[in-house]
């Protein structure tokens, strides 16, 4: 007893003092950090110029954290690949979601729409790590996610008749790759409605795919 007091047991004195305080952000926080970092430099001075310490010193961290996410920075451009790809595919399912899930057509211009949005909000970022920087890796190539994904709702839009295909699969290529050169075009240009682009492709798509008839 202490002043008239009852102290607590020793073990619980300094239990309030003792108790640890978070010092570092939670890891996916602190990659996410380091993947906005290096974002902003590709972007600004692309990934050859750009250093591991550079991305560092900009996600305030140290050099060594760098290495405790990523093995090298091919390996960031990777990361940043699967987020953008993640991203794209997340903005197309959201707006697929909106629609009736028998109307095709009204499906086919949410993924057209969702798909130009998504290219010409991130474009510089895609160009960048995409195009600009081809590091020999075969771990930088593989499947088209978003293809696949395209195949998918064509099948399924030919299943329920609303169009007849015999190779979702390179219908899907042609249209992703279409999409993909039509926003580059418009990009070059400096033409960036994407709202009347994608009424364009939209409209020209459902013809390719033999049914005329636009979302309500």
């Amino acid at each position: 007893m202490v002043d008239g007091k009852e102290m607590p047991p020793i073990g619980q004195r300094t239990s309030r003092k003792q108790r640890p305080k978070p010092r570092t952000k939670p890891s996916e926080i602190r990659r996410s950090e380091l993947l906005n970092a290096a974002a902003r430099l590709f972007i600004a001075q692309g990934v050859e110029e750009t250093t591991v310490e550079e991305i560092t010193l900009t996600a305030g961290v140290a050099k060594g954290t760098f290495y405790l996410y990523f093995a090298s920075k091919p390996e960031i451009v990777i990361a940043l690949r699967e987020r953008f790809i993640e991203g794209f595919r997340a903005r197309i399912r959201t707006a697929l979601d909106s629609c009736g899930q028998e109307d095709w057509p009204e499906r086919l211009n949410a993924w057209v729409a969702s798909a130009v949005g998504a290219y010409l909000d991130g474009y510089e970022l895609h160009d960048v790590v995409f195009h600009d920087y081809r590091p020999h890796f075969r771990q930088m190539k593989g499947e088209n996610i978003v293809v696949t994904d395209l195949a998918m709702m064509l099948t399924a839009g030919a299943r329920a008749a609303a169009w007849k295909l015999d190779d979702p699969r390179l219908t899907a290529i042609v249209l992703f790759q279409g999409l993909h050169g039509a926003v580059d075009d418009a990009i070059a240009n400096d033409e960036k409605d994407g709202d009347r682009l994608s009424a364009h492709l939209s409209e020209l798509f459902l013809r390719m795919l033999g049914t005329s008839r636009q979302a309500g």
